[in-house]
């Protein structure tokens, strides 16, 4: 047996039905607190579904929901299938019907199936096909309805459905469970699961039941101290936080009380362990398992849009109240602590971007996200996410902010550049100031009273005056009314009103990072006048009487800044504006510019093209243009210097001088050569347009494979679930063509044992099936099936077969005759209609009881 984790394999000890007396659990009492099961799969589950309930007792206790995904157009016999293999009642669920223990309730088809009170709910999908997640949305309703006392188990299956289904449950503190990989038929659902890293139980179906009963034995009931009546954390606990202190460095003291108890205690459950002593030992001799109760401390779960209504108030309500009156180009700060793996933070950014849409302002974005866990912000950094997050992304924000790779989603670079992911500890490290948003949501709810008292002036410190305050929906500020005004009550918005000791560090005073220095007040910030040099003044003097004019471009023609007097060479182009270069270039400067540019970029080093005629305004300018490239460096990638040097122009009559007689006769031959570059120039133009016109067809036709692309993902979703649908009909017709094959040879058998000679004719009085003992009577072979009656020779003195058969099939009145074989021995003919289940005549059936031996006893008895 292999358990998540590093989870040591443990001695193969029965349980439930298969323990000795001794030994025997006892089935949990029923009651509302009694333990519901969900169960997910899709291609091959049926197999795994039969396996698992052969195992589990009939008297558990548990009631279990299975979520396979079925073909909506057919009707399952799922339920059939399955009662052969348990004695528990098989029944496909209904809407609103209320759970009961020791059942088994399945999913119809075309409808996705969730739980709330204990009663299951069945509702229409928004997409009959495609991209369903079924056991996610069960799942998910499972862990929120029922809490830590929700069980998950994934089965075999094709794709991520159930993943975060399995998250959902860890953050309500459940079990999971996951088939091993060598034991599934499909390992893709069962794979994405243990992938999570959140998964208790990796095992053989048929040894899940087993560990399932173990576990819930542990677990249920489970008599806890009241919050109230937990003054202070008892010594063996604060030994375990201590260990985790020591390997990790943080501290989870101040957590509530009630939540360390029960995440130990579910750790404790997870390996069997009876107390905390014996925990402790465990600690002490598996130090990964410290790793492991540091996760399941951090309860790092979260997901995209989460209380979509609050994202809403947040979209139409909270960033215009924020960002209204905020400039162009105005940089916006959130920082999101607490962020796990991303989801939240890209969600802001998301509704950032679509802000700066709407109101047509385009502004810097910076979204902080810190987490203390390393694992779930490298999660973040990478923006890759399983293709469950449709459940919460519309199909419009996943085609315009993320990229499908296979059965997952990257979220494009645009969106996680403007996002900056750290490892900080809230408690500990110095928070993010000058903040427009703080969104900090189910943190404060594991946090107790005192650490979130601290918190408050914290937050209030980090905003901006009438900056945003965002907290989960089980969350508050607290008495900290003066420091914040409600601004959404229901979704717990608030907004920084100011204080006298708006900016007193002393507010906060205990956390660390007020403590390296001392204890000291916020002052307003006092820039101090910076000396400056000789060498820099000489360095400003020499670069603008001497530099030639230049600018810094990038790896694409931008210019990104100006040094010295460009207007004789650069001129802003005609149309929509723009900073290329390129574009900008005055009249005979653009080729031989375009062709350095492309020199500089291939090569990396500096070329110089001399003696280029510019024409400016009214005239022409001989120059010398000199392209260095910068040397590469984390801050400047691919960036250029263009320089314009001028070249002096020669007297006239120190020219004419020199030049001499020589002028007339290069005179002519320089007008040629004008004529054949500026014909040259022209074609070249007319080439560049036409790459131009090329482009936008490229970039047209791109769009449009980027659209059909999309749709064959599309198609790809939709195929892969009608493949898991198949393929579960198809198990479901295969055992049904075994039932049915076993059916016909107990029916052979049957009429074979009577010693009756026995033939179906249909309704044209065809041959369908006969016994052996008919072949005596009439000459049948098998080749003989499919024929007429009266086409076959009889062993009778009997000639009216075919016609009493017809006689009865239109009167159907059944006729019985004693008739005799041309060897001597006497049959009882009888002549019935055939009938099939739905009542329908569909032939007769003909059959012949030897009666010669009876009338040898009735003549003896005479």
């Amino acid at each position: 047996m292999r358990r998540a984790a590093n989870v040591k394999k443990k001695s193969t000890k029965k349980t439930g039905a298969n323990k000795t007396n001794s030994e025997k659990i006892e089935p949990v009492p029923a009651g509302k607190d009694f333990p519901i099961v969900g169960l997910g799969a899709s291609a091959g589950g049926l197999e795994a579904f039969q396996q698992f309930l052969k195992k589990v007792p009939p008297d558990s206790g548990i009631a279990f929901v299975l979520v396979p995904h079925l073909d909506p157009n057919h009707a399952s016999m799922m339920s059939d299938l399955l009662r052969r293999y348990t004695t528990m009642e098989v029944i496909e669920a209904q809407d609103n019907v209320v759970v009961k223990p020791d059942m088994v309730y399945i999913i119809p088809p075309k409808k996705d199936i969730a739980i709330h009170k204990g009663a299951l709910l069945l509702t229409n999908p928004e997409e009959p096909r495609g991209l369903r997640m079924p056991i996610d949305f069960f799942f998910r309703s499972l862990a929120e309805d029922r809490g830590e006392r929700a069980i998950g188990i994934i089965l075999s299956g094709t794709g991520t459905d159930g993943t975060m289904g399995v998250r959902a449950i860890r953050e309500a503190g459940g079990m999971s469970m996951v088939q091993d990989e060598t034991s599934a038929k499909y390992i893709g659902m069962p794979r994405s699961a243990i992938n999570t890293g959140l998964v208790d139980y990796i095992l053989p179906v048929e040894k899940m039941p087993e560990q399932l009963i173990s576990y819930i034995s542990r677990s249920y009931p489970k008599k806890r101290p009241k919050p109230d009546e937990l003054k202070e954390i008892p010594v063996s606990y604060r030994k375990v936080l201590s260990m985790i202190r020591l390997k990790t460095g943080h501290d989870f003291s101040y957590y509530k009380k009630s939540t360390i108890f029960r995440r130990i205690e579910r750790r404790m459950n997870v390996h069997e362990t009876k107390d905390i002593n014996s925990y402790l030992k465990y600690l002490q001799e598996h130090p990964e398992e410290i790793t492991m109760l540091f996760k399941e401390l951090l309860i790092g779960v979260t997901n995209f849009f989460r209380d979509a209504e609050a994202f809403d108030i947040l979209k139409k309500k909270g960033l215009p109240a924020v960002l209204g009156d905020k400039p162009e180009g105005y940089q916006v700060r959130v920082w999101v602590p607490g962020c796990s793996t991303g989801e939240e933070v890209y969600s802001i950014i998301i509704l950032l971007r679509e802000y700066m849409d709407e109101v047509r302002k385009e502004f810097k974005i910076q979204v902080f996200g810190t987490d203390i866990d390393e694992d779930a912000i490298s999660t973040a950094r990478s923006g890759i996410y399983p293709g469950n997050i449709a459940i919460d992304v519309n199909p419009e924000r996943l085609r315009k902010y993320f990229i499908r790779e296979e059965n997952a989603y990257r979220v494009r670079k645009d969106i996680r550049e403007a996002a900056v992911f750290a490892v900080q500890n809230v408690t500990k490290d110095a928070p993010f100031t000058k903040l427009d948003i703080l969104s900090c949501r189910n943190l404060l709810i594991y946090l107790d009273s005192d650490l979130q008292s601290r918190l408050m002036p914290l937050f209030h410190y980090s905003l901006k005056p009438g900056g945003l305050l965002f907290l989960g929906s089980s969350e508050s500020i607290g008495s900290y009314m003066d420091l914040f005004r409600a601004f959404d009550k229901k979704w717990k918005f608030y907004r920084r009103t100011e204080t006298p000791s708006a900016n007193n560090v002393g507010a906060f005073a205990g956390f660390p990072w007020t403590l390296e220095s001392g204890q000291r007040e916020a002052v307003p910030e006092v820039r101090k006048l910076r000396a400056v040099s000789t060498s820099e003044l000489a360095r400003k003097v020499l670069i603008e009487n001497f530099a030639p004019p230049s600018v810094l471009i990038n790896s694409r023609g931008e210019i990104l800044h100006v040094q010295g007097k460009t207007g004789k060479y650069l001129e802003p182009s005609q149309g929509q504006a723009s900073l290329n270069i390129i574009d900008m270039a005055r009249e005979g400067l653009q080729f031989e510019l375009r062709s350095a540019l492309r020199s500089v970029q291939q090569e990396r080093m500096e070329t110089v093209q001399r003696n280029i005629r510019v024409k400016t305004n009214g005239g022409a300018q001989v120059i010398n243009l000199r392209i260095i490239p910068v040397p590469d460096s984390e801050q400047a990638q691919g960036l250029m210097l263009v320089s314009f040097e001028d070249v002096v122009p020669v007297k006239a009559k120190q020219a004419e001088k020199e030049k001499g007689g020589r002028a007339d006769a290069r005179a002519g031959r320089v007008h040629e050569i004008e004529k054949e570059l500026k014909y040259t120039r022209e074609n070249l133009q007319a080439t560049i347009e036409e790459l131009q016109a090329s482009n936008e067809e490229l970039k047209s036709a791109n769009e449009e494979l980027q659209s059909t692309n999309e749709e064959l993902e599309t198609s790809k979703e939709e195929m892969q679930s009608v493949n898991e649908e198949l393929a579960t009909v198809n198990s479901e017709l295969q055992v049904k063509i075994e039932q049915l094959s076993r059916a016909e040879n107990d029916m052979r058998n049957l009429l074979d044992s009577t010693n009756s000679g026995i033939i179906f004719l249909d309704r044209d009085l065809r041959i369908k099936r006969f016994t052996q003992e008919a072949t005596k009577l009439i000459n049948l072979i098998h080749s003989d099936i499919g024929c007429p009656i009266s086409h076959i020779v009889a062993n009778l003195e009997y000639e009216g077969l075919d016609m009493d058969a017809r006689q009865v099939l239109d009167a159907l009145v059944p006729k019985e005759q004693e008739v005799r074989t041309r060897d001597g021995h006497n049959y009882l003919m009888r002549i019935m209609p055939y009938r099939t289940v739905e009542n329908v005549i569909d032939g007769v059936a003909v059959t012949f009881t030897d009666i010669g031996r009876l009338k040898e006893k009735i003549g003896i008895l005479r």
